[in-house]
């Protein structure tokens, strides 16, 4: 794999979105949007997303014109219908929207229904932190069964990920998990690969558990267990239903009105602590819960507690100074897509 340089990628990216009609600052969000994925190590969602987004919206399952449409705002809780906006775009306006709010509302929150695909859940979180705030972001795709309900072996729901952002003292704490054993992203991935999954995350259409990635394109395919698998798959279950009725259930749109689109019900929440016993409190009491994580002794010496997003974060400062890697097949699909509308990919000073 060779490195490239990250602020050249989205200088890239963000030309090959506006030769394909993207508006420009939605072409500009969505660019910076995926590279921070691939640099915080989240490759399913980085630039991999580039080709299905630019296929959506030139066969039109994507609108790149226009506003979303308010279906209610009291002030402190919005709806809107992205009617299959950009996801990034959609997902960073309603950020915006909150901020500008929080000044009135201690807490703030936006669901939007009919949104496009909104990337990686993690890429979100540091903006609402760097201000004192309290995040929590999570998606759901109405047109996706891949998951099945604990119990049963048939896709219900989608993997339904949940990103949450806490400030602290020092880093920020970036949680970001899917109510699923696995994602659909991941699955594709290694069959692509030619490899199994690390684990048997899989229910192959007999009903048992499987790493083989293959028996997810069968037919009918496999589903994919709730987060815990079979011996605690019932919490997951939980999780994936309250993930459900955040997004779709509070949106007013989801897998009722059967949707064919590719798209997200999104849920959003930005919650100001000093609104509640103060934002200095706030901090102490999460970087009290930190350091005593962090200074548990762990019960394997080479891996010792961290915290989530540590890790991510010390990616992303280590890629931008090295470079971000991308596999062949990633930089044949950026070429592809230059070609195609006539961007000169050398004009980018792409190399490290």
């Amino acid at each position: 794999m060779t490195n490239y340089k990250h602020t050249s990628l989205i200088k890239l990216a963000n030309a090959i979105m506006i030769k394909a009609g993207y508006p420009a600052d939605r072409a500009q969000i969505t660019a910076e949007t995926l590279v921070e994925a691939d640099l915080m190590g989240h490759f399913t969602h980085g630039l991999a997303l580039l080709n299905p987004y630019l296929e959506d919206a030139i066969r039109g399952g994507m609108k790149m014109e226009g506003e979303p449409k308010v279906i209610h705002d009291s002030g402190a809780n919005i709806t809107w219908n992205g009617e299959y906006r950009s996801g990034p775009w959609l997902v960073r306006k309603a950020m915006d929207l909150a901020f500008e709010r929080i000044k009135n509302h201690p807490v703030i929150t936006v669901a939007i229904s009919q949104c496009h695909h909104i990337g990686c859940l993690a890429t979100y979180p540091e903006f609402a932190t760097s201000k004192n705030l309290m995040m929590l972001l999570a998606c759901s795709d109405p047109q996706n069964s891949t998951v099945a309900p604990y119990g049963g072996k048939t896709g219900v729901y989608s993997p339904n990920p949940l990103a949450i952002g806490i400030p602290t003292q020092s880093k920020p704490i970036i949680v970001d998990i899917s109510m699923s054993s696995t994602a659909n992203g991941l699955v594709n991935v290694k069959k692509a690969e030619g490899k199994k999954l690390p684990q048997k995350w899989l229910l192959d259409k007999d009903g048992n558990p499987t790493d083989d990635p293959n028996t997810f394109f069968e037919t009918p395919p496999a589903t994919i267990l709730p987060l815990g698998g079979l011996e605690t798959g019932y919490k997951g279950f939980g999780l994936g239903l309250l993930i459900e009725m955040l997004t779709s259930g509070l949106a007013g749109h989801g897998r009722a009105d059967n949707p064919t689109n590719w798209g997200a019900s999104v849920y959003l929440q930005i919650i100001d602590p000093e609104g509640f016993g103060g934002v200095d409190n706030f901090k102490i009491q999460a970087q009290h819960l930190v350091n005593t994580c962090l200074n548990t002794e762990p019960f394997d010496p080479e891996n010792p507690v961290r915290i989530p997003g540590d890790r991510a974060l010390k990616l992303r400062d280590q890629r931008k100074k090295d470079g971000l890697p991308l596999s062949e097949s990633i930089v044949e699909s950026l070429k592809k897509w230059s070609d195609k509308f006539g961007v000169n990919m050398s004009d980018y000073d792409l190399d490290m």
